[in-house]
């Protein structure tokens, strides 16, 4: 069985492999000082209430948006699973062109969701990522790594807005029931997820000005069911891009 490891600035999202297919997946908050130890127990917790044990884990591999997490997630894997767990970093085979001016500076789930998303559409694709920030990557129809587009999150975005104005709710991001909000919760529930979509369209557009219109564009991240269903762009929704590109990963590393 192969685990999969994504650590995201604001969550963790890991499963297990059998082959190809995803047996089960979980998600948990990121705390940056979270010690090997820790995150063995965590880990073994979350297993067996699934009736899995970090015996039956033979492999793993893990992407970090956090680098001191990446080296206590390999040394979390040395102590309680008595193997070497593989790390998205700088030199791990992709079989992706690169075009980047300095590789090193490519987030490691990003390029993990192009991986997945060249593999499932084997053409010119656009992964967007509603992360803590959202990110587009687009690939070329000869499998590159071109570049990328980031701009702030809807969490973050929505974090400023009730910090800096005092008057202003926390909301849920539920969709509005109309466009002209009736109170001042609806009104920002509008403002946020119209304003996201309207802007990740925005993008998208130029994207497919710039790469053709017959690019496919594929959206993952803890929001992206929220926005995604606003939006005129996107053509489907995959929670599971990233996990799914870390087991493209490790079948290419081992």
């Amino acid at each position: 069985m192969l685990l999969v490891v994504d650590v995201g600035n604001t969550q963790t999202h890991f499963g297990t492999f059998r082959g190809t297919d995803l047996v089960e997946h979980w998600r948990f908050a990121t705390v940056r000082q979270s010690t090997a130890d820790e995150l063995g127990a965590k880990l073994s917790n979350l297993l067996e209430l699934r009736g899995i044990h970090t015996a039956d884990i033979t492999a793993s591999i893990v992407s970090s948006t956090v680098p001191q997490l990446a080296d206590e997630w390999r040394g979390m894997s040395d102590r309680y699973m008595d193997h070497e767990m593989v790390v998205v970093r700088q030199g791990i085979k992709t079989g992706m062109a690169l075009r980047y001016d300095n590789p090193r500076e490519i987030g490691a789930d990003r390029l993990v969701n192009a991986v997945a998303a060249y593999e499932r559409f084997q053409g010119a694709c656009v992964v967007v990522d509603f992360g803590t920030a959202i990110t587009y990557d687009p690939v070329s129809a000869d499998g590159e790594y071109l570049g990328g587009i980031i701009s702030p999150g809807v969490e973050i975005s929505l974090e400023a807005l009730t910090s800096r104005a005092a008057a202003l709710p926390r909301i849920d991001l539920v969709a509005p029931k109309q466009l002209i909000g009736k109170s001042t919760i609806e009104g920002i529930r509008s403002g946020v997820i119209y304003g996201f979509a309207g802007g990740v369209d925005a993008i998208c557009e130029r994207l497919m000005d710039e790469l053709g219109r017959d690019i496919d564009l594929i959206a993952t991240g803890g929001l992206a069911r929220s926005i995604v269903p606003h939006c005129r762009t996107i053509d489907e929704v995959d929670d599971m891009l990233t996990l799914t590109g870390l087991r493209l990963l490790h079948e290419r590393n081992s």
